[in-house]
């Protein structure tokens, strides 16, 4: 009996690693035949990978599902992912949603979908308890045809007051070192020249085993075509050294971390539940400063955490302002069901939340301006990754400045030094490429080893 089922679309709400997760799981629908189709259209079946992050988890999972509704009334819509593995009633509650897979279940979508599927008067839930997410799921994903998320770790057995993530996704766990790198070889073959690893904790990779992020990376920037490898994010407490030393020592490693920091007072770090104080994430900030001079650095900060008075706000923020690092995400708080946050006082107010989330991203955008400001007149290695679009196209160095150049040519995948002219309006940096750059693969090296 042939599918009745013939065409899917997926749209992805939330961080990279969601992305990652919703890449594999359309993988493994075109294998089976199916035609993948743009959100956009009208499709079968449409799959909503969700986020709990912050508190408009609801109502952009409704927006989306009227979206999908509007395209195909008679679709049949799955939602699956971390809100579905924590609020499956509100989302059943969803008029038109028909499917609903947990933290576990999630990846036997393309199982659950057979033949003989026929759609019921109410919402099928399919969810185990979050402690029964034990298994590592594979994952991979890309922005474009350049660069490629690669997933090593998920779940988080951390307890952040804050954070929902453990309650959605399960207790930290990771693939083997030989999984990853055969993930990477593949990749490497598909003709992705940079890859970045990611995951919730990617920092906590092979705990509980003898091996870790730092013996990874050591193999990773082994394998054979790659250019450039990148970690997503790293805790502060988990940065070994090690991993400072590999970026220093292979060209491969680029010159870039991203570590969380949430607030810069040790009261608020401490109502938290963080793992470290300032003083350490000031030292592992020194520590790659005196050793990766050029380094791209960003951190994650929360604005109205409860408990987060003037003064401590305050606190925070000249901390931040006194820190050379390159750039800021910023997130405003938002309460959150389940998490011990939610029972904390003092509660501050939503627009003063929002107004110190205002201040930090003004910060973030001087400091991202004094950053990309040392390096014009320098030549970086770019590599372009967007197709050519009237003329121009955009690339990332190797210390994460956006690049943009004019060129007759289509650059998309190749590796370019380029020399920074100017700050745009839209925050990229004009850049010319180096008049013989048909020599990329040894001016290249020359940059790179220097």
């Amino acid at each position: 009996m042939k599918n009745r089922f013939s065409s899917i679309a997926f749209e992805t709400l939330g961080c990279k690693l969601n992305f990652s997760e919703t890449s594999s799981i359309r993988r493994e629908f075109a294998e089976l035949g199916y035609d993948i189709r743009g959100f956009q259209e009208s499709a079968d079946i449409y799959v909503i990978n969700t986020c709990s992050v912050t508190n408009d988890a609801n109502s952009g999972c409704r927006k989306t599902v009227r979206q999908a509704r509007r395209r195909n009334p008679d679709a049949l819509i799955a939602v699956i992912g971390c809100y579905a593995q924590l609020e499956p009633e509100e989302i059943a509650a969803i008029d038109g949603v028909d499917l609903i897979l947990g933290a576990k279940e999630k990846f036997r979508l393309p199982d659950l979908i057979h033949d003989d599927f026929v759609k019921q008067e109410t919402t099928l839930i399919y969810r185990s308890d979050v402690n029964e997410a034990e298994e590592f799921h594979h994952a991979i994903s890309s922005d474009d045809r350049t660069r490629a998320f690669l997933k090593i770790q998920d779940g988080c057995s951390y307890k952040c007051a804050f954070c929902t993530i453990p309650l959605a996704r399960g207790k930290s766990r990771s693939p083997m070192i030989e999984t990853v790198l055969q993930s990477a070889d593949q990749l490497v073959r598909e003709g992705y020249k940079e890859i970045v690893v990611t995951g919730v904790n990617a920092g906590d990779f092979g705990a509980g085993r003898d091996d870790s992020l730092a013996d990874l990376l050591e193999v990773l920037v082994e394998v054979d075509g790659l250019n450039r490898l990148r970690v997503s994010s790293i805790e502060p407490n988990l940065l070994d050294p090690r991993i400072i030393e590999l970026a220093v020592e292979s060209p491969i490693l680029q010159p870039h971390f991203h570590l969380p920091l949430q607030s810069g007072s040790d009261t608020m770090l401490r109502r938290m539940r963080r793992r470290y104080k300032r003083d350490l994430y000031k030292e592992k900030i020194h520590m790659i400063r005196e050793r990766l001079p050029d380094a791209c650095i960003g951190a994650d900060l929360i604005t109205g955490h409860p408990g987060e008075s003037d003064s401590l706000f305050k606190e925070s923020y000249q901390f931040v302002a006194d820190l050379e690092i390159s750039y800021l995400h910023v997130f405003t708080y938002s309460e959150r069901p389940g998490t011990d946050a939610v029972k904390m006082d003092p509660v501050v107010p939503v627009p003063t939340r929002k107004e110190r989330t205002r201040q930090f991203r003004n910060l973030s955008d001087r400091k991202r301006r004094l950053f990309d400001t040392r390096y014009l007149g320098d030549t970086r290695p770019v590599l372009f990754e967007s197709a050519r679009e009237n003329g121009i196209i955009q690339g990332w160095s190797d210390n994460y400045i956006r690049v943009t150049v004019e060129a007759s040519e289509d650059l998309e995948n190749r590796l370019l030094p380029v020399t920074l002219q100017e700050i745009l309006e839209d925050g990229t940096v004009r850049g010319v490429l180096d008049p013989e750059h048909s020599r990329e693969e040894l001016v290249i090296q020359e940059l790179t080893t220097v």
